[in-house]
């Protein structure tokens, strides 16, 4: 099968484009990049993508799939079909599942289940300790070969330094990244919200900023150490990227990315006392909001993920105190982020890097984050422009905690390619030409 997109402005910072071209995609493929005035194929389909962004697929590093064991959250299938949705053509499965994911047969199970989906690619991460509970290694090699990308106790973070570093030096090995939720517990024990003003406004107990940022600077001094490749979670704090920022500057192997919750809302947003505003770190203050706007575009953050962590009504009914950590996020985190293009905080060209390019390159995802000739055709088409509202009874997850329905957003992905099938279109978005044979439009 071949499929041809006409029409479109590609981006691609792996090749350094940034122009007007038509893509080719044949047995799933990536064909080649081709001028526009290039005849199309004779038996090539058609997909008209006329003022829209062609980019390489977008990848998610963190997302939480509840499959095994909380499927009343989310299943695979659901959170695979939130993802295309949301224009997201590989999500990366933390293990936080039920049993945790630190066999082998859990990583396979999660990518059969995956494939058995057909929708988005999924690419599990393996724990680093069993059962997440900090006390001992996971078997990291048999993981690596059944399928992991990474490994992670996130959501527990690891509780010494001397387990991390054996973590470390255990997953080197085997060419694994280190994930790390950075959050030093002694700190944070018993806070459900960041600690500042509001927490003291509100009474509710506060996890300082310092819990994230003591275990950010441990990680790094330890990725000095043992020469590995460690990037940080969904970090909110400026201490937490100050520390990274200084590895780069030494040449460590560290990475780290953002979730669009944490530059969009600030602690003020829980005085509504609304659970779907409480996560794990939690909303941080103004001014560690403007560290991420400035890490965001000097390049300090190196992706933009999720964290889509979905939980059942029920569970967020509970009081503040009770209520679970963790929001969804696949289906808006592309909306949000376009306000920062929009905004001049970032280009687009960072955008993709942010969402696709880089995230490739951190888990080492080959053929993944590119419009190379060759590579795996995984491509989402965007519009800057596209004006919409997110109405959170509509998402495709199981789950319905997002502090965001109701938002109205510019910018949001129409099309979503995996493998080189439409998995998804825009159902209200016009523009789009929808697939035709090229003969038939002689």
């Amino acid at each position: 099968m071949k499929l041809l997109i006409i029409n479109g402005y590609v981006i691609d910072p792996s090749q350094g484009v940034n122009t007007g071209r038509n893509l080719l995609i044949e047995d799933g493929r990536l064909a080649g990049l081709f001028d526009v005035s290039e005849p199309a194929p004779a038996d090539a389909e058609v997909l008209d993508a006329t003022g829209l962004i062609v980019a390489p697929g977008f990848i998610d590093l963190h997302v939480h799939l509840r499959e095994p064991g909380q499927e009343y959250k989310e299943t695979i299938a659901s959170g695979a079909a939130a993802a295309v949705a949301g224009g997201w053509t590989s999500v990366c499965a933390m293990p936080n599942t039920d049993p945790i994911n630190d066999s082998p047969a859990v990583t396979r199970f999660i990518i059969e289940q995956g494939q058995r989906a057909n929708l988005a690619n999924v690419f599990p991460i393996g724990s680093i300790t069993k059962g997440g509970e900090g006390r001992e290694l996971a078997e990291m090699g048999e993981m690596k070969r059944a399928g992991i990308v990474a490994v992670s106790d996130d959501g527990r973070p690891v509780p010494s330094a001397g387990m991390m570093r054996r973590a470390m030096e255990y997953a080197s090995g085997f060419d694994l990244p280190v994930v790390d939720h950075c959050e030093d517990r002694s700190l944070a024990a018993g806070g459900v919200m960041h600690e500042g003003r509001w927490s003291l406004v509100l009474g509710l107990k506060g996890m300082p900023a310092t819990a994230e940022e003591v275990d950010a600077i441990r990680d790094c001094a330890l990725a000095k150490l043992t020469g590995a490749r460690v990037h940080l979670a969904h970090v909110s704090t400026r201490g937490a990227l100050d520390a990274v920022r200084r590895a780069k500057e030494m040449g460590l192997q560290v990475t780290c990315e953002a979730a669009p919750h944490h530059w969009t809302l600030s602690d003020e947003a829980v005085k509504t006392y609304d659970t779907n505003n409480k996560m794990s770190p939690p909303l941080r203050s103004q001014d560690h909001i403007e560290a991420l706007l400035e890490g965001l575009s000097d390049g300090t953050i190196d992706a933009i993920a999720t964290d889509h962590a979905p939980h059942h009504a029920d569970e967020k009914a509970l009081e503040f105190d009770q209520a679970p950590f963790g929001i969804t996020g696949l289906e808006t985190a592309i909306g949000l982020a376009f306000e920062l293009v929009h905004q001049g905080v970032i280009t687009l060209e960072r955008l993709v890097e942010l969402c696709s390019t880089k995230p490739a390159k951190i888990f080492g995802l080959t053929e993944r984050g590119t419009l190379a000739k060759g590579a795996w055709a995984d491509v989402t088409l965007l519009d800057p422009q596209f004006q919409w509202t997110f109405d959170v009874s509509a998402s495709k997850s199981k789950s319905r905690n997002s502090p965001f329905t109701g938002r109205s957003m510019t910018g949001a992905a129409v099309a979503t390619i995996v493998g080189g099938r439409i998995v998804y279109l825009h159902p209200d978005f016009s523009r789009l030409t929808r697939l035709r044979t090229n003969a038939a439009t002689r």
